[in-house]
């Protein structure tokens, strides 16, 4: 696991970096420890000011940050961009909002005294990111964490070093305090001892179910609290009296994001048989319409995919599916460039006993399933064992709400395109993971709520308020 930026345009390795030292592990962990405990019981101005200004220098390095992101993992660079963007908004947001959502919040209580409950950090986390937004995982975590007064020792996706060292420049530019973000280029066992180390007190993993449970068990052996992020096989539910013309609009690309490589990207199309034709008509169009090329130009529509394992991967799983009774009814066919590029496909007939079924295929591959009912598409969009996100399509918003509240995900979008925005929680429920970033729910997923009851004297009276309940 060579942590090494190759780029999957030209498949020119840029640079390699070298594994960090276990006196490089112990340095992060006890600069994170001491600034914990200086920060847990601390005001939170300098925090929120410097978290605008960790903002004000992404939006002033964003084409270099961009262009690094390319490089590491080949995305669009309008797309990067947009990323970079993104991540400033983030950071932005809870240095606006992180101090009122940490407040004490009062009780009722007939305990004698007055009640709250107490916002503190909890100590170190350690987060789990992977390669596809090399910026915005980090950030996701990184910005909430801060304002609560929680260190962060990162450990970064193997083949986009380039984008986690370029992150941490920037926070050490904004002048955070020495141990609030340190990035460490980890191999598994060493990883793994991080979760055991006490002074680590949360974890947090976005990446592929395997990774996700390897590292919720180590948190689990050493009771540490963690979120996990574990990818999804979004449904895509087209209602019979959706408008086919804003579907057709949405549905590529929804799909071809990022090459197609994004958790919450819609990999099956769930459509009724009224529109179904016409879908995939309109699908086939604009998949077919899409450019491959460098990803610096702005004419260029379709990314490479990560990596030469990745794009070998998915063709794995196409053929198989193909194999195993699939229609292919567009694409698969190779594209004569240097680079991972993979030729949009769309697999229709994909039976319940296909590898394809259940399966995640992380690029552009469309998988679309007709359905004669509402009832029906409902239960193929709950038979799977994901929920992260997921996209439906009505003529009736409150129609397309309801469907959407009968969805087993974390998150569902109707009649409009999945967005990630950090005043929405993001995450998932099945094998998707648990927990919840962003927002106000994802900005307390490692804080001690503390009870706190204060009177001024005991009332024995109340045997609510002077006796000890167990």
């Amino acid at each position: 696991m060579a942590y090494q930026t190759v780029s999957p345009y030209t498949n020119e390795t840029i640079k390699k970096y070298d594994f960090s030292t276990q006196d490089d592990i112990e340095r992060a962990l006890s600069q994170g420890h001491t600034l914990y405990k200086k920060w847990r019981n601390g005001p939170l101005d300098k925090r929120v000011a410097t978290l605008h200004t960790i903002a004000k220098l992404f939006r002033e390095h964003e084409d270099e940050l961009a262009k690094t992101a390319v490089n590491d993992m080949g995305k669009l660079l309008r797309e990067a961009k947009g990323e970079v963007e993104l991540c400033a908004m983030i950071a932005d947001y809870f240095a606006d909002h992180g101090p009122e959502m940490l407040k004490p919040t009062p009780l009722k209580t007939i305990a004698t005294g007055d009640a709250e409950i107490v916002k503190h950090s909890t100590g170190v986390v350690f987060a789990v990111e992977p390669w596809n937004f090399p910026y915005y995982q980090i950030m996701r975590v990184f910005a909430p964490n801060f304002i609560v007064g929680n260190p962060m020792v990162l450990k970064g996706p193997s083949n986009t070093p380039g984008s986690s060292d370029a992150f941490g420049k920037i926070v050490q530019e904004a002048g955070a305090p020495e141990g609030s973000f340190t990035n460490l280029f980890l191999n598994y066992d060493q990883a793994s001892a991080l979760v055991a180390d006490p002074r680590v007190q949360g974890v947090a993993l976005t990446g592929s179910e395997r990774g996700g449970r390897s590292i919720a068990k180590a948190a689990g052996e050493n009771l540490k609290k963690n979120t996990m992020e574990l990818g999804g096989t979004d449904a895509f539910i087209v209602l019979d009296d959706a408008d086919i013309d804003q579907v057709a609009d949405i549905a590529w690309r929804a799909r071809l994001y990022n090459a197609g490589q994004v958790c919450t990207s819609s990999k099956r199309f769930i459509v009724a048989d009224n529109l179904y034709d016409e879908f995939l008509t309109r699908l086939k169009e604009k998949f077919a319409a899409v450019k491959p090329g460098d990803p610096m130009d702005d004419s260029t529509t379709l990314a490479p995919m990560n990596s030469k394992r990745a794009k070998e991967k998915l063709q794995e799983q196409v053929d198989q599916a193909i194999k195993n009774g699939a229609t292919l009814y567009y694409g698969n066919e190779p594209i004569y460039l240097d680079g991972q590029f993979f030729q949009p496909t769309i697999l229709t007939d994909i039976r319940k006993d296909n590898p394809a079924y259940s399966e995640e295929m992380f690029g552009p591959v469309a998988q679309v399933y007709k359905v004669h009912s509402e009832q029906e598409a409902i239960d193929l969009a709950n038979d799977a064992n994901y929920g992260l996100g997921g996209i439906v399509f009505s003529g009736d918003p409150d129609r397309g709400a309801k469907v959407a509240s009968q969805i087993e995900t974390g998150m569902v979008f109707v009649n409009n395109f999945m967005s990630s925005l950090p005043e929405l929680p993001f995450g998932g429920v099945k094998n998707s993971g648990y927990g919840r970033e962003m927002s106000q729910l994802g900005i307390m997923a490692f804080v001690n709520e503390e009870l706190i009851v204060k009177a001024d004297k005991p009332d024995l009276s109340n045997p609510a308020g002077g006796l000890i309940f167990l």
